[in-house]
This record gives structure tokens, sequence and C-alpha cells, in this order.
């Protein structure tokens, strides 16, 4: 997920022995690729700031300084600069150097993918700030969570691949209060309320939107995508809103969505994120029925170092099984065909890698076989298949 490792294309026709087709490498250590999408040829990948979230505090410095000098009645020293923005005082030099260079690579770049072994990168759209996280894609368009100019947090851009050498912006979504060059005033606090990313459904787009819960848009004018529905349930759940997805069919007319949130900032006394299942038939009257939960107990590595608690799940929900990725507690399989009484049929946690403390199981998909391919967001990847047992 770091540089200089950018993305890996993985030969899995022999499933018991995977061997790397082809390695796109980072050229030095500003950004990082670590998503990617493949519709037939075409493979995206996000370019987003490497430390992005350390290296922002460094836009804080002058105003801190300016704050400090008058206070102080003396220019500040780095270690009272350091105290009041919560780093070391070795952080200083690199965080004022950051800011004076600045970040220009966000965006994501396009690759021709025909032959497996010789990805060929055609086009890198910039986009602004950080740059883009997650994102969706078809062949047609790809949904792209970035942050942009004029704007607080990432919002959608929607861009057509028509030409995949010149990707063409055609709309933009954000929520109220984002649109700060244009006067709307947020009613939060920083980066709180943001797209995380949206993953398209037919005509519709379900995008989370980190601690502002989750929203539906409409995007079957893809000119112009609108809110269908609405739902926050923060506060008080304090950890944000990753995923969510509907159920491809309906279970006793109701239409059932499941979101998952990220475990993000846990600090003990608080809950860890979980995995939700929602009645989403009327969009002016969202339901939870339901919750699934991992004990610590449940997990060897709960209390090493790392996080413990829900992150992704399988960006497709064709059944009612849903496979969650849990941090170190690994993989879980869970049956919402029952709605209201979500039952783990089975799970698998992987031992640390290499000198790792703990698994960080970060992103699962499985394949038409059946076989689950389970990604470890410090090292390597698990292909598993299930047991019967």
């Amino acid at each position: 997920m770091k540089p200089p490792f950018g993305t890996t294309i993985v030969d899995v026709s022999d499933p018991g022995n995977p061997r790397i087709a082809a390695q796109i490498m980072l050229d030095g250590d500003a950004s990082h690729t670590h998503k990617v999408r493949v519709v037939g040829d075409l493979m995206i990948t996000n370019v987003e700031q490497n430390r992005r979230h350390f290296l922002r505090k460094g836009e804080a410095l002058p105003e801190t300084r300016a704050g400090l000098a008058a206070t102080l009645g003396r220019m500040p020293e780095d270690g009272e600069l350091a105290a009041a923005l919560g780093v070391e005082a070795a952080d200083i030099a690199e965080l004022d150097a950051a800011r004076l260079r600045g970040y220009h690579d966000g965006g994501f770049k396009v690759y021709d993918i025909a032959d497996k072994t010789r990805p060929r990168e055609i086009a890198h759209q910039r986009t602004f700030g950080f740059g883009s996280h997650r994102f969706d894609m078809d062949a047609d368009y790809a949904y792209i969570s970035t942050e942009m100019e004029g704007y607080l947090g990432n919002i959608l851009v929607i861009y057509d691949l028509k030409d995949p050498e010149r990707p063409t912006e055609v709309s933009r979504w954000h929520m109220p209060g984002q649109h700060i060059a244009a006067g709307e005033k947020p009613t939060w606090k920083g980066y709180k309320n943001r797209l995380h990313h949206a993953l398209r459904v037919g005509d519709e787009l379900w995008a989370s939107v980190w601690h502002a819960g989750f929203r539906v848009l409409d995007v079957s004018d893809i000119t112009k995508p609108r809110t269908l529905a609405s739902h926050d349930y923060h506060p008080p759940f304090p950890e944000p809103t990753h995923t969510v997805l509907p159920l491809a069919q309906r279970i006793g007319g109701r239409r059932i969505a499941v979101a998952v949130d990220e475990e993000h900032d846990h600090r003990r006394g608080r809950l860890h994120a979980f995995l939700w299942v929602f009645d989403v038939t009327d969009y002016d009257n969202i339901v939870a029925l339901s919750a699934f939960d991992v004990s610590e107990l449940d997990s060897p590595w709960a209390r090493a170092p790392g996080r413990f608690g829900a992150h992704q799940f399988r960006e497709k929900l064709d059944t009612p099984l849903v496979y969650a990725t849990w941090f170190s507690g690994g993989l879980r399989v869970v049956d919402v065909s029952d709605p209201f009484a979500p039952v783990e049929t089975a799970h698998f946690i992987p031992e640390p890698r290499g000198d790792e403390p703990s698994p960080q199981s970060n992103d699962v998909d499985v394949d038409d076989n059946g076989l689950m391919y389970l990604i470890d967001r410090n090292r390597g990847f698990d292909i598993l298949e299930m047991t019967g047992d």
C-alpha cells in the first residue's frame, strides 16, 4: 500500500501457485496508488498523497506560528509548534518542506492491460489536493472520489471513459456545505463529512460519506446526479461509514442494504466498527434492522498493535452472503438472509506477515469459482476456498 510499490498484476490461473505477471513501481514517495479497478483491458488506479493526513498539518504552520508569536512575544521554537499541532519537534522541518513543495499529482491513472505482463499507462488525470481515494468504474464511466478546488473534503466527480486516453469530466456531486468557494458553510469540523466512495447499482450510486452516513444518488441523467436518500447515524456511533450497497434480491418484500463502518480511530471504551443491515424499501424512512459485530475474544490479535474492527466487504451483494474484512479479525462471512439476525457462517484469520504484530485484512473479492482473495494491508494476500465443514 506504500511506495515504492504501486500495482502488482498476479497470475492466479493456478491458484495454488500464484506468480507475479507485472509490477508497476512508483518514483519517489510523494504518492501511493493502493486502489485498482479493471474492466476489460482497461485498468484504473488512484493517485493519492502519501501520508496525507500527517503532511496536511503543515498547512496550519503559518497561522500557528503567527498566533504563538503574538502570544509569546517572540518566534516560537519547534517544540512549541509541535505541541500546538500534535506532532514531534523533529517533524516541523518536514512539514514546512512539504507545505512549500506542495502536491500536484493527485488524481488517477489509466492503463491499457491488453498485455497483462506489460501494463501501459495511457493517461494521468490530475484532480486536486490529496487526490483520489477509492472509486468505482464501468465500461463507460469512472466514479472518482477526490478533492477538488473550492470544495471541503472529497466529492464525487464522474469521468467519461469513451476515450480512455482523455478522461472527460461529465458531472459532480457534493453534500451541502462542501462547496465553500460558492459560499456554502459546513456544519461540521474539518474533513469529517466527505465522500469515501460511491458504487453504481443500475441507475443509482450508493455513496458512503464517512461521518455523515450514506446517500443514494440518482444517475439516470449522468450529467446531473441528484440525492434520492440520506441516512446518518453519526453520532452516537463513532466510526465512519466506509461502504454501503443493496442486496441484489429483496427479502420478504423488503429492499435490504448492508453498510460497514471502518475501524479508523478507535479508543478503548468506545464501540468497534461493525456491519449494519438496513431496510431501505422507503427512502424517506430508512430503518436499521440489525448489526453484526466480532468480539475481541474471537481473534488472538484483537489487542495487538494494529487495528481491530470492520473495514470493507466484497463490493458485490448478489447473494445474502457478505464477505467482510475485519482487520486483525480476518475475514468474516456473514449470512443476512434473515436481515433481523445476521449469522456468521465462516471465518479465516491469517497469521501476521513477517515482523508485523497482527494481520490487517483490508479487502476481499470472490471469483466465479468461489475462491476468495483476502488482501492484507501490510503485505501479501491469501487465496481461500470454502471447506464445507
